[in-house]
């Protein structure tokens, strides 16, 4: 037997649950509860606010013969209810992530998506260990389900055929951990859970291979966090804001999750707000009441203390201004300013670097700002000003001041449009975009940027003199002068009506008139393509004194539009116009080297 006598002083670890959009993250929870309240009955597992704390004993209950508990001194796993990373980087514990495990799931058929590589970011940037569920193995064709059994035995079941297409799509995510910088394999052939990561193929549908996930997370607590799970029981709380919200006779409250010490009915706290650190005191620790007494009128009980690893509602005075992801300190026989310092460092830690121009970010959690802002800086975006909150009134004054057109914005994450805000931005010269996954938001504001940007070249494009060079056929002069009418052949460019031609002597080029007319097959048209043969007028020279029919006439191109051609708009022209503007700019650079750079 291992010795409990100092099994009191090692918290529950945070586990926290991220990946893709439909991967089955919530529906993966929703099993685990399950699983957990059918082998323990109701009261075997508690619920806290925002996460569900799942004791060694019904998980040993879940995972069968995979476990034995007395190799565990850890008192069992405590799940964020709110699966994603946006919770997981809201959550954040003295510089690091709060979760100090992660599950990342996978769709076993749909692989790595944007936002499975967002989360892996995320792991990576906090160094969090993590395990890789890989879900919905139940979906192989041909699987034939074995409910709720570890998943080595699933498969002794399946049919070689199954096991294969299984082990394709497991190998197809291996593969794609190894180019994310991971080395991976299936869970049972992992030797050091520090040097490689685990895949457990499960489905939370059917709960086979549940009991192979609570396993490694507990292995994995147990041997690699034991120090970090050790603390001081009865010292000065410590948690996370996971979320502000209203209550009906608490008025502003914050659900926080304690990760260190003890946090007691009537203590004055410290909690990160807006604008400066707030000071109050707590008026009442709330619980969610158990399974058993929902049919109660109140949604919570009150509780005198809360211990670490929990999840708990705080309602205090003052607490409207608080924000999610920041940090809760307990002061209790501390100085306050020390503590309001900490408070202070803490938040310095998430602090969004801005620039003199750029766009407004506005993001639900201090976590949430900050993965805007590594991405944004990712994608060279400068930020104006980042802030916590729904989208108000400032914040659109704010982005009519950027300097540049494409800055005037806000990006908003998983933000509301406050009411007082919504006749402001129909009047404002400004963009609004929000979303609820990162990368779609900084796309959909990339997207706009680039067609901004299209919209301004074609308008460029049109006023733009195009190159060009054309023959004069043999036997089409259809009139001498005044205007000179002749057939062309258009060889490279786009021949544009009301433009200068002429020809090059040499290197020199000499104007010999000006287009006033196109016609092709008998019609006025306004521009001739490189192939096409086409009449044109010229106002100002002779056929036979100043043009000969076989001549090579080129159109003038004024040396700042052959300028922006060449720097700005080279891939918005055809291939012709840039042979033509090529040949042109090779021709005048024989005589000025400079020309037109």
């Amino acid at each position: 037997m291992t010795d409990h006598t100092n099994a009191d002083t090692l918290r529950t670890p945070i586990v926290a649950v991220l990946g893709h959009v439909d991967h089955g993250k919530t529906s993966l929870l929703d099993t685990i509860r399950g699983s957990a309240v059918s082998e323990g009955e109701a009261g075997a597992i508690t619920q806290h606010i925002g996460a569900t704390d799942i004791p060694l004993d019904t998980i040993s209950g879940m995972a069968g013969e995979l476990i034995d508990p007395t190799d565990f001194d850890l008192p069992g796993l405590l799940f964020i209810d709110t699966p994603g990373h946006h919770s997981f980087s809201t959550l954040r514990a003295r510089g690091g992530a709060l979760a100090d495990i992660a599950v990342l799931v996978v769709d076993v058929n749909d692989g790595f998506q944007p936002q499975t590589e967002e989360a892996i970011d995320i792991l990576r940037r906090t160094g969090t260990p993590f395990v890789v569920a890989a879900n919905k193995a139940d979906t192989t064709p041909g699987w034939n389900p074995q409910d709720g059994e570890p998943i080595q035995r699933s498969l002794e079941a399946q049919s070689e055929r199954a096991e294969s297409m299984l082990n394709e799509n497991l190998y197809e995510i291996i593969g794609q951990l190894s180019d994310a910088g991971f080395s991976a394999d299936l869970y049972w052939r992992v030797q050091d859970f520090q040097k490689n990561i685990g895949v457990v193929p499960l489905s939370a549908l059917t709960g086979e291979g549940v009991p192979d996930l609570l396993t490694v997370l507990m292995g994995l607590s147990q041997r690699f966090m034991k120090e970090e799970m050790a603390i001081d029981v009865q010292g000065p709380g410590e948690g996370t804001v996971l979320e502000v919200k209203d209550e009906r006779g608490f008025g502003s409250t914050i659900d926080t999750v304690v990760y260190d010490g003890v946090i007691r009915n009537g203590d004055t706290i410290v909690v990160g707000g807006q604008n400066e650190p707030i000071v109050t005191e707590v008026r009442a620790l709330l619980r969610p009441r158990p399974l058993e007494e929902i049919r109660t009128e109140k949604k919570f009980e009150k509780v005198a203390e809360v211990g670490a690893a929990a999840g708990v509602k705080i309602a205090a005075p003052d607490l409207d201004q608080a924000m999610a992801g920041a940090p809760v300190r307990v002061v209790r026989d501390r100085p306050l300013e020390g503590v309001i310092e900490e408070v202070k460092a803490e938040l310095a830690e998430i602090e969004v670097e801005t620039a003199e121009d750029g766009v407004v970010v506005k993001a639900d959690t201090l976590g949430s700002l900050e993965a805007m802002a590594n991405a944004l800086r990712e994608a060279e975006v400068p930020i104006l000003r980042a802030e916590v909150g729904d989208i108000a009134p400032r914040d659109i004054a704010v982005a009519e001041t950027a300097n540049q057109d494409e800055h005037k914005a806000i990006l908003g994450f998983n933000v509301d449009l406050l009411a007082n805000a919504e006749t402001e931005l129909e009047n404002a010269d400004m963009k609004l975009f929000t979303d609820e996954v990162i990368y779609q938001l900084i796309d959909d504001y990339e997207t706009y940027v680039e067609e901004r940007e299209r919209a301004q070249q074609e308008t460029v494009l049109d006023k733009v003199v195009r190159p060009s060079r054309f023959r004069i056929l043999p036997d089409h002069t259809f009139r001498q002068n005044d205007p000179a009418v002749v057939g062309v052949e258009v060889i490279s460019g786009t021949v544009q009506n009301n433009r200068n031609v002429g020809t090059f002597e040499g290197n020199e080029f000499e104007r010999v008139g000006q287009l006033s007319g196109i016609q092709k097959q008998g019609d006025d048209v306004d521009e001739a393509r490189a192939g096409e043969r086409v009449s044109i007028a010229i106002d100002g020279p002779t056929v036979g004194r100043d043009i000969e029919e076989g001549d090579t006439l080129w159109t003038e191109v004024p040396e700042k539009h052959a300028k922006i051609l060449e720097q700005e708009l080279k891939e918005e022209i055809t291939a012709d116009e840039r042979e033509a503007l090529a040949a042109y700019l090779e021709t005048k650079r024989k005589r000025d080297p400079f020309w037109g750079k």
